[in-house]
């Protein structure tokens, strides 16, 4: 007969088996089965937009979505093409159009190929540009926030951003005047950093020495700020102004979102930096970089990656508002809101033409809101168990 140590029969009969972070998160994830309908849905969707993206591109794809077949157009979905008035590189990949033609007789099931993979770009890259401003201007507020802004900093920060807004919008000689004069107060600034200690301040010098705002406020009232305008009016303002592109879309809806990250890495931030892990730190002489980016950001994560995973559905959105209005990406790249948007004159006459975009746009994005919302039960600290 064996005897168990004391030790030993606490861990096996009264203490559960350990598991790691990953088997708590899937654990509790998997109970939640609208949770895994979202997270199947898109990852069927993340394929679906890959494999448009190598079918849809090159000189010679597999599905052409920029064919134009006039004898073909307004059929409905699953019609077989007639090939007796079609070239060999009119006839559709499949033998069939699955979704039908439109009013060009372009292939709608390689129009939405195409326009899956710009919803998926657009998403992840503008959610991916907001996330990087919003835990930099969070982490920021949160970690330096009782920190004061001296006066000579504001005015150069000041005189900076305006003469690079009269160079962008083509005043160049004021614009470049500006920026000489930010430049030489930035080099004035640490010249005097280095002999503040040996020479005294003047009165015009200590005037510009004065503190002012806290780094804190000045964050979150330009977040405030930011919240005011109405956030799809102001990106279609913007995008009106700039050239038609992909890329202008995504930076432009990546730089009008980021204020809510910010909100939820400040608020970690403030918690995490009276937490005695950090206080640890700070007394073993870590550098405030390390601490912010090796300490504090993985505890911060969680809300931003549940912030994250909707704001890709909320891209996706305004991204096919864009294209509905005209003010979306460019021709001849399809998009589902352009697919939307040239349906909307046909809808009695070929109602496949708003309803196949239509519905694509609503199950991807409920796929994501789902999935945001299992990823935020998950991850709140309240249902997890506690042995």
């Amino acid at each position: 007969m064996i005897l168990l140590s004391t030790n030993e029969y606490l861990a096996n009969d009264i203490l559960p088996p350990k598991r790691t972070r990953w088997q708590e998160f899937w654990g509790i994830f998997r109970k939640n089965q609208l949770a895994i309908l979202g997270l199947v849905i898109f990852l069927l969707f993340f394929m679906v937009a890959l494999a448009g993206f190598f079918l849809t591109s090159g000189h010679d794809p597999v599905f052409n979505p920029a064919v134009v077949r006039l004898q073909e157009k307004l059929l409905p979905p699953l019609a077989a093409p007639a090939l007796e008035t079609l070239r060999p590189n009119e006839v559709p990949a499949l033998g069939i159009y699955l979704f039908g033609t439109d009013d060009l007789g372009r292939d709608v099931f390689s129009r939405m190929l195409q326009g899956a993979w710009v919803s998926l770009t657009v998403g992840f890259v503008a959610v991916g540009i907001s996330v990087l401003v919003g835990i930099f201007m969070g982490g920021i507020a949160g970690f330096y926030g009782r920190h004061h802004i001296k006066a000579g900093h504001l005015a150069v920060t000041l005189v900076m951003t305006a003469g690079t807004v009269m160079v962008l919008t083509g005043v160049g000689i004021w614009g470049s005047a500006l920026l000489v004069v930010g430049h030489a107060g930035i080099f004035y600034s640490l010249f005097r950093g280095k002999r503040a200690e040996r020479a005294p301040s003047g009165k015009w010098v200590g005037l510009f020495e004065r503190n002012t705002l806290s780094v804190d406020t000045l964050i979150m009232r330009l977040v405030d700020i930011m919240l005011c305008f109405p956030s799809f009016f102001l990106i279609l303002t913007v995008v009106a102004l700039l050239p038609a592109s992909i890329y202008n879309i995504m930076i432009v809806i990546g730089l009008t979102s980021w204020m809510g990250t910010t909100r939820f890495v400040r608020a970690e931030f403030l918690s995490l930096r009276e937490q005695d892990f950090v206080t640890a730190a700070k007394a073993l002489g870590v550098g405030d970089f390390r601490i912010i980016f090796r300490h504090m950001i993985p505890n911060a994560i969680a809300p931003v990656l549940v912030s994250a995973t909707i704001g890709i559905a909320t891209a996706i959105l305004t991204e096919a508002g864009l294209s509905f209005l005209g003010f979306g990406v460019p021709p001849p790249h399809a998009t589902w809101g352009n697919i939307l948007s040239d349906g909307k004159r046909f809808i009695f006459d070929a109602p496949w033409l708003t309803f196949v975009p239509g519905i694509a746009i609503l199950i991807v994005v409920l796929s994501f809101n789902l999935f945001g919302e299992g990823l935020r039960d998950t991850l709140n600290p309240k249902l997890k168990e506690r042995h």
